[in-house]
Parts: C-alpha cells; sequence; structure tokens
C-alpha cells in the first residue's frame, strides 16, 4: 500500500506551532525567496518573459551562471572555463556559480609562479574578480532606476509585517543564503529593528561575540546572511570585516565557494553557522526552510547533526520541486533525522516515511475552503464503466505553501485573517 501524508494534517500542524509564542521560531531561506519576488518596471507592473510568465527579481543561480559566461569574451579566459567544466564534471559535480568559483578558489591556493588551465595567479584572481563583479550587478536591485524595488520587495515587506506582528517571546530568527537586500528593504520599510551581528555607525564592523549574545537586544529580529552581502568588505588595515555602501567590487564578501568556510576570512561565515546549529540544538525550536536547493554541504552537515543533539527541535523544509522522489538530494539530506521532515509539491517525507500528498478522508463542505487555501487538489476522474457525471473526487493534489508567494500569504492571514496581504 502506497503511502500519503494528509496536508490537512500537516497544515493544522503548522498553524499551532505558529499561533503558539513560547515556541522558538526560525527560517532558513535560499535564492527561491528572491527568484519569488517579481521583477517590475519603474512604474511597478511585472515584466515577463516570451512565454508570458513574470520574470522574476533575481535570477537563479543557473540563470545567473548563464549570464556571466555569455558576457565573457577573452578566449583565454573562455578556454580556461572550458577546462574548469572538463574538470567539474568528472568528478560528478555541475557546471555552474558556486562550483566554478570553488574551482578558481582552489587554483588559487596552490597555482604560485606557475600556471592552471593556461592562467597565472593574476588572471586566476582577474577572473575571480570578474565572476564576483558581474554577481553583484545582477543582485544589485536595490540600484536599478528601471525597477520599481517598493513594489517587487512586497513579498519580504510582508514577511516583515508578520514578524513584527508575532509578538513572540523569543526573537523571529532568519538565516539566508541570498546576498542581496530584499529582506533588509523589507524589515526597514516596516521599521522592523533588526541585528545582523554588525555594530557601531560610522564603519560598522562584525562582531562575533555580539551574535552569540543574546541578551544584547533580546527582542530585535535576527538576520544572519550566510553566504555573505553585497555591503560587506575586509577592511586590510583593521583586518576585520565591515559593513559599507562604497566597497569596491573587488573588495566585497560573498561566499559562493564552497570553500568559503576555510577561507582566510572565515568570519562572519562561521559565527553564523555555529547560530544555526545552536538554534536547532535548543529545545522547543522549529526552524523553516524555504526556497533552499540543499546545495550547501556544510549546512546541510550542521543542520543534520544539530538535530541528533537536539531533543525537541524540528526542521519543516518547504521545496519547490514537483519531481521530488526518494533519490532526490533533500530527501537524501532529510532520512538523517526523523525530526526533519521535507515537503515537496506532490510528496513528503515525514517522521521518516517518504510519501505522497493525499486527504486521507473526504472534507466536509465546510471544510474546503480551508483545505483550497493551502492545497490545490487534482481534477476528478471518472470511475470505471460510469459517464461523465459519474465522477470519484481524488484526494490527491500540490501543496501550496512550498512556493514563498503562498508560505507569505498564509502566514499574513495568521495575523490579519479579515485582511488581504496589501492591506
Amino acid at each position: 500500500m502506497e503511502r500519503v501524508h494528509d496536508p490537512r494534517e500537516f497544515i493544522r500542524g503548522i498553524q499551532q506551532i505558529l499561533i503558539n509564542n513560547t515556541i522558538r521560531i526560525g527560517f532558513l531561506f535560499g535564492a527561491g525567496t528572491s527568484m519569488a519576488a517579481p521583477l517590475t518596471d519603474k512604474h511597478g507592473e511585472p515584466i515577463k518573459d516570451e512565454k508570458n510568465r513574470i520574470k522574476p527579481l533575481i535570477p537563479g543561480v543557473w540563470a545567473m551562471t548563464d549570464s556571466i559566461l555569455d558576457g565573457i569574451t577573452d578566449n583565454k579566459l573562455k578556454n580556461a572555463l572550458e577546462t574548469i567544466k572538463t574538470e567539474l564534471e568528472e568528478n560528478d559535480s555541475a557546471f555552474m556559480l558556486e562550483n566554478i568559483i570553488s574551482s578558481i578558489d582552489q587554483k588559487l591556493k596552490v597555482v604560485g609562479k606557475d600556471t592552471l588551465c593556461g592562467l597565472n595567479k593574476k588572471e586566476l584572481k582577474e577572473l575571480r574578480t570578474l565572476f564576483q563583479k558581474e554577481i553583484r550587478s545582477l543582485v544589485s536591485v536595490h540600484n536599478n532606476p528601471n525597477i520599481d524595488i517598493e513594489k517587487s520587495s512586497q513579498l519580504h515587506v510582508d514577511f516583515a509585517r508578520w514578524v513584527n506582528n508575532a509578538s513572540r517571546k523569543n526573537a523571529v530568527e532568519v538565516f539566508t543564503t541570498n546576498y542581496d537586500y530584499l529582506f533588509e528593504l523589507g524589515f526597514e520599510s516596516k521599521k522592523l529593528p533588526y541585528f545582523d551581528g554588525f555594530v557601531g555607525g560610522y564603519k560598522p564592523f562584525f562582531d562575533p561575540v555580539s551574535v552569540e549574545n543574546d541578551y544584547l537586544i533580546p527582542k530585535w529580529t535576527r538576520l544572519w546572511k550566510l553566504h555573505g552581502s553585497l555591503g560587506w568588505g575586509y577592511d586590510d588595515k583593521e583586518e576585520r570585516i565591515i559593513r559599507s555602501r562604497e566597497i569596491s567590487d573587488d573588495g566585497i564578501v560573498i561566499y559562493p565557494s564552497l570553500l568559503k568556510y576555510d577561507d582566510s576570512r572565515k568570519q562572519p561565515y562561521s559565527s553564523y553557522i555555529e547560530r544555526l546549529s545552536s538554534f536547532i540544538k535548543k529545545d522547543d525550536g522549529v526552524l523553516f526552510i524555504c526556497g533552499y536547493s540543499f546545495g550547501d554541504e556544510h549546512i546541510n552537515d550542521t543542520i543534520i547533526n544539530a538535530l541528533a543533539q537536539s531533543k525537541s527541535t524540528t526542521v519543516i523544509a518547504l521545496v519547490f520541486d514537483k519531481s521530488l522522489n526518494e533519490d532526490s538530494t533533500a530527501i537524501k539530506v532529510g532520512r538523517n533525522s526523523n525530526k526533519f521532515m521535507i515537503c515537496g509539491n506532490k510528496s513528503a517525507l515525514i517522521g521518516g516515511i517518504f510519501g505522497k500528498w493525499a486527504l486521507k478522508r473526504e472534507p466536509a463542505k465546510d471544510d474546503f475552503e480551508f483545505i483550497d487555501q493551502f492545497f490545490d487538489r487534482d481534477a476528478p476522474l471518472p470511475e470505471a464503466d460510469k459517464g461523465q457525471g459519474d465522477e470519484k473526487e481524488l484526494p490527491t493534489g500540490e501543496l501550496k505553501l512550498v512556493d514563498f508567494n503562498a508560505l507569505i500569504e498564509f502566514l499574513v492571514d495568521l495575523s490579519y485573517p479579515n485582511e488581504g496581504r496589501y492591506d
């Protein structure tokens, strides 16, 4: 018999978690939460592609990789990248942004006075800087005068609205792998105080001790940017990470590399990773994951190891993947702990059991409106040997909450059930 998970039971469990203000709540947001924001023109109208789909405000890692590679015209650099592509594929690694930069970083550590992939140390640094500069350009949507950033960041504003209204006993903690300023824009638009580990006014600097101390500003929302930020730079004179809008392209601190936790500039990454581990290890917590593809092995290992040392914390991953199966990376990671739920569009891993979403019993008439808010039921099919009108309701369907848009709508509705998102 095929295993199933009832989305109605799952959603009611989530509601109970969120309305209990004593439970510690955290979120891990990946690139999908920035991609969910719509690209708009300066008049606030969504921009669509050739297939009439709304373009994402910030492209995903694959689209970003293609965009950067298409812009490289120097034959020497192109040949070097072809060699890197072959090396990555021989090691079963995808030829994508993070792996490319990781490969460059590895070569920079050992190249010395020789050449690798036909490039000397100076040229490898130039290639690394080129990638970093293009990443910054693609992600710096807040500086683009042709985009209505207020309209495009509305999802993040609505998230801040929910946080502001939640009135929780413990501060909400947000971990994100995104470099952009969308969460900062959302928080600041709602005048929501938050702390990211930087202190000071003239040239704010990263203070790892303050990251560990919950008593300094106990009620402020936490924002931990795991992979770095456009506004971070390395101060060579002071030998520390600072936050400034005036960082040059070659000085910004972002960590799309697999070597980010081995780099000499390991802060703030190591402190934030330790904070993520600490959040999970403590009792009575729930970490929601959305928009994250489980592509960072260090983050995955941190979650798994922390869950093994936690008595009562749960991790709930909402994965936008209509083809999620038992061989998917997310499911393989989730199988390491029964306290790790992996929820896809059509199936889920809950309590160590993989199964599809399906209503276990026929809903009451009054229940349909509630169910349709979070579950897109499959269309009914005719029973065998019966006509068009004699149809049997299939209980299967898709969980809507794996979409960041739907998750935000769900959160806001909990706090403002009689209002729309934009009221």
